[in-house]
């Protein structure tokens, strides 16, 4: 007799784990090892958006708040989403959850019945099938091209669909590639899927960090038929440098948003009051912060194409938003590090840490096994010496 749910036993283990368990004895040891793997701000939570937390304390803002969030946030919230992305929403509509991810799980728990197919573009976050396994769908991956700038093609989706599909799961900025979807792009794979009458989760996370000429667009915004059957997960974690703060946030139609208000009641009750009260000022207060945060990212970002493109047997796809590139290095998969071959993602990661101290996310994580992720969510001094370390190690490989 098993132990274990079958739920539980469905999520794949970690490729990673061995990896970052490693970095981290070694960083423990004094070591210097550079890591490319964060997948957070390497700013500090702008200062007006801790003294709203601490005065929110001082209040005693300490109790349960509903547990869909504040009114006050959730009507911040609505102000968000028509300022920035044309949609109007009610604050009945808006859930406030723990985190974004808290968020995704919610929606697929909600809309994903037993045996329910969802599409996902790969590369893809390593959360997302994970999410739709538990909740008893049935991840459908379709490949997206570097041809193509990592973005998947309306023909891909729609050859995609069968009668089991249920949910689209769309990332615009990507993660892990930092590819962006034009307007004319999100509106061409939403005619897709309102012909099929499918749902979307649009996770649109990185949205205030591009630097590209494409500006990200909100699936809902494609039409009023769209708007209807997609929820947008959104969040305070990126844009604000609040990933430890936990408060993520959705928009859904009514009849959605109650379910997962509902749920949520009974699973985790309300998100932290506290860190609450501090989203609301960061979505209601100038973003100046904001702008130098991403000014200094898109500073990075060029850098780090700069010296990639000098890389012998490795290149990536210009990212154009979030703060990730996929670094392509299957070009030296058959070589050998010592007595070490080299034959996908892992094998390159594990033997990078070991000789040149650096770390990266294998992309087999990703659904992309021929590349590595790198962030350029770190010191500009320290990226660049990561990437000399990276450049050395595979000029030694034989």
């Amino acid at each position: 007799m098993e132990t274990l749910a079958k739920r539980i036993r469905s999520i794949s283990p970690s490729q990673t784990l061995a990896i970052s368990a490693k970095a981290k004895s070694m960083k423990a040891a004094g070591e210097k090892v550079i890591s490319f793997g964060v997948g957070e701000p390497d700013f500090s939570t702008p200062g007006y958006i801790s003294d709203a937390a601490v005065e929110a304390i001082k209040a005693g803002h300490t109790k349960y708040t509903p547990s869909a969030g504040l009114i006050e946030l959730r009507r911040a919230i609505c102000a968000k989403f028509l300022r920035d992305n044309g949609l109007e929403y009610e604050p009945s509509q808006i859930v406030v959850s723990n985190g974004a991810k808290h968020s995704i799980f919610n929606v697929c728990f909600a809309l994903v019945d037993e045996g329910d197919e969802v599409i996902i573009p790969a590369p893809y976050w390593l959360t997302y099938p994970e999410v739709v396994k538990v909740c008893g769908g049935t991840p459908v991956f379709v490949r997206a091209s570097k041809k193509t700038g990592f973005k998947i093609t309306p023909e891909q989706l729609r050859a995609a669909i069968t009668p089991r599909t249920k949910l689209f799961l769309f990332n615009s900025p990507n993660n892990p590639t930092g590819a962006v979807y034009s307007e004319e792009e999100v509106r061409a794979l939403a005619e897709v899927c309102e012909e099929a009458g499918i749902w979307v989760l649009s996770d649109e996370i990185y949205e205030k960090l591009v630097y590209g000429v494409t500006k990200p667009f909100s699936f809902a915004a494609c039409s009023e038929r769209m708007k209807a059957r997609t929820v947008t997960v959104n969040g305070v974690s990126k844009t604000y440098a609040m990933t430890g703060w936990r408060i993520g946030y959705l928009a859904a139609p009514p009849e959605v948003a109650r379910a997962i208000d509902s749920f949520q009641s009974h699973a985790t009750s309300n998100p932290n009051s506290i860190a609450q009260y501090a989203a609301l000022k960061a979505l209601t207060y100038p973003e100046a912060a904001v702008d130098e945060m991403v000014g200094r990212f898109a500073r990075r970002r060029l850098a780090m194409i700069e010296r990639v493109s000098d890389m012998k047997d490795a290149y990536c796809v210009i990212p154009e938003g979030a703060f990730y590139a996929m670094l392509v290095v299957s070009g030296v998969y058959g070589k050998r590090f010592g007595d070490k071959l080299i034959h996908d993602s892992v094998s390159f990661s594990e033997a990078l840490l070991e000789a040149a101290k650096v770390a990266v996310v294998p992309g087999g994580a990703f659904g992309a096994d021929d590349c590595v992720r790198l962030s350029y969510s770190l010191a500009m001094d320290d990226m660049l010496e990561g990437l000399d370390r990276i450049d050395d190690f595979l000029m030694s490989l034989a």
